[in-house]
């Protein structure tokens, strides 16, 4: 008799453990130390990176503006994952992923590649947003683990209709053609809107 009550006691304190587990995991997968606040606004933007690279500095949008020692500042660098590359941007934001939709708004800031053994940049960058729906900015920072599928870099604050926002932005890579072009998917999920 002692065995199974020991037994449904070590079941129970295991169920405990799963149950509390699962309820404070996020859908993604975080485990938060405090329930997060209920989303105030949720917005969906693509941003198209066209790198230059020597030759199409019609349709460009970024370009590299430091290298390592030594390295070309036209092309990214080939050795160590682009480490010590940093580019600034003014690429254009749309609704969905096409390039040639028409824009809302640009994002515009830079990224460094910050790491020798794997692909992982530096993003600090701002969405200046000017269309009928949406009228001010949203800056954000944070590192990306460029192969991670899903990235979260924080929102930091804003301007206009995004007045002081905090929140989270998921980025994940849309498309990738080599060292020329990428586009990003940036799901913003804000929990402090004013």
């Amino acid at each position: 008799m002692a065995i199974k009550n020991h037994n449904s006691l070590a079941m129970g304190f295991v169920w405990l453990v799963v149950s509390s587990t699962v309820l404070f995991q996020s859908s993604d997968g975080h485990s938060w130390k405090y329930p997060l606040p209920k989303p105030c606004r949720n917005l969906v933007f693509y941003f198209h990176d066209v790198i230059y690279n020597g030759l199409n500095a019609k349709n460009a949008t970024s370009t590299l503006v430091g290298a390592p020692h030594g390295a070309n500042l036209t092309l990214l660098s080939g050795k160590d994952n682009h480490f010590g590359d940093m580019a600034v941007f003014d690429d254009p934001i749309t609704l969905d992923n096409n390039f040639h939709s028409p824009p809302v708004g640009r994002a515009q800031g830079f990224y460094f590649y910050d790491m020798k053994n794997t692909f992982s940049a530096w993003l600090g960058f701002t969405f200046v947003l000017n269309s009928t729906d949406h009228r001010g900015t949203i800056t954000f920072g944070g590192a990306d683990p460029i192969l991670t599928k899903h990235r979260d870099i924080s929102v930091v604050g804003g301007t206009g209709d995004f007045l002081m926002s905090r929140g989270i932005a998921r980025v994940s890579t849309d498309a990738y053609e080599g060292d020329v072009y990428f586009r990003l998917c940036v799901n913003i999920t804000l929990y402090e809107c004013y």
